[in-house]
């Protein structure tokens, strides 16, 4: 039997989802020599010509699920964009199929230390700057995720660590990580049309720090000013704490000395803020975190401030595209949820015109009111809940909304 093909003896695994996701789950199975097939809703789903590249003879089915889908399966893997409350998937986990994610795989085998990083806004820069700290202290290192490449094709015998960053759906289908050190920036409402509430979306982010039984839980480094974020920490478990207003000794935190402010921890100043590449005050807090995480992993503290002094930020992310008469151009289109903007209108000073829309996915667009109040002076709404927003932000800026 080949690795691709199905025998009545052995009940197939399945993978839910033909993304790129899916598509890595599939290349990791072939590697093992384990039977699947590929079920997707869609009826044309993406990198159909890549799975028969990789296993030409793996069944798959395209199109709604039916009730009889699952049929036999005992052991299925779900991509992140598919909820696990999907009806078919649940009536399969009822008969005892087992549930999970590729991070779930991943886990079980990665041969070298995970450093893990999730929250609502924050986390691909975080991940990659912590990732640049590792490569530049000299570890092979593998950084993906919910970023850039899918765990699974991460997966090397030489790596020395793993950087990851993992969403809420990612978390949602992996029941143990084990994480050397792991990292919860901040929580704010986000994929609430998913989770249901808050409540719900923050009890998925703390699932990056489970662990099993015999390993020793992962250092916490989390964010000391977001209440959401404090009420994850657990006693004797530890902690490093993060914030750019703590005025704790033990904290990673900004102090001012001698009229410059300072990345500092604890007593220790380590970096002149004017010396960091990234600009604003929310990458900053993404500085102190980074290097949380990598004094958690005893990376060379030299080599972690020249990564911060070198890291000029990501695509889309408070990215300064260019400046015309004075006028900056700041692109933030990767800030998809209310945090997101509130961080960016925090940290980049005004006055501003405010260029916004999208699909809310059952957000309270409040929370901007008083970062647009004094700030804003215009704001340029679209999208699908563009009536929604500026309603929400209605009076709250010097010139009318558009």
């Amino acid at each position: 039997m080949t690795a691709c093909a199905v025998s009545a003896a052995v009940p197939p695994t399945v993978v839910v989802g033909l993304g790129v996701t899916g598509l890595s789950v599939a290349r990791y199975l072939k590697r093992l020599g384990q039977p699947f097939r590929v079920v997707d809703s869609r009826p044309a789903p993406p990198h159909q010509a890549a799975l028969h590249e990789i296993c030409p003879d793996a069944p798959v089915h395209f199109g709604p699920f039916s009730p009889d889908v699952f049929a036999g399966a005992r052991h299925i893997v779900v991509s992140p964009g598919v909820a696990p409350q999907e009806p078919a998937l649940r009536e399969a986990r009822a008969r005892g199929a087992r549930v999970e994610g590729d991070i779930a795989l991943f886990a079980r085998a990665a041969g070298a230390p995970i450093a893990a990083i999730t929250g609502s806004n924050g986390k691909s820069t975080v991940t990659t700057l912590l990732g640049e700290m590792a490569r530049l202290a000299g570890l092979r290192v593998g950084v993906g995720g919910n970023l850039g490449e899918p765990a699974l094709d991460l997966l090397a015998d030489d790596r020395d660590l793993y950087v990851l960053e993992l969403s809420s759906f990612q978390l949602e289908t992996t029941d143990v990580l084990n994480a050397r050190v792991a990292a919860v920036l901040n929580l704010s409402e986000d994929h609430i049309d998913r989770h249901g509430s808050l409540a719900g979306y923050a009890a998925c982010k703390a699932r990056i720090f489970n662990a099993a039984p015999d390993r020793e839980v992962p250092v916490r480094v989390l964010n000391v000013e977001d209440p959401a974020v404090v009420a994850m920490a657990s006693p004797g478990v530890p902690v490093r704490w993060f914030g750019l207003a703590s005025e704790e000794q033990s904290h990673y935190r900004v102090v001012r000395h001698s009229d410059r402010r300072w990345l500092a921890a604890g007593d220790d100043r380590l970096l002149p803020v004017s010396e960091l590449a990234l600009v604003g005050e929310h990458h900053q807090a993404n500085a102190l975190a980074a290097l949380a995480m990598a004094d958690a992993l005893a990376l060379p503290r030299a080599a972690c401030l020249d990564a911060l002094r070198r890291f000029q930020g990501l695509p889309h992310r408070t990215q300064l595209l260019m400046e015309i008469g004075g006028v900056r151009f700041i692109d933030d289109s990767k800030g998809t949820n209310v945090g997101a903007t509130v961080a960016a209108l925090r940290g980049v000073p005004g006055p501003l015109v405010l260029i916004a829309g999208g699909q809310g996915k059952g957000q309270d667009f409040s929370a901007l009111r008083p970062w647009v109040a004094g700030k804003v002076r215009a704001a340029v709404l679209m999208g699908e809940d563009a009536d929604q927003l500026a309603s929400a932000l209605d009076g709250a800026h010097d010139q009318p909304q558009h």
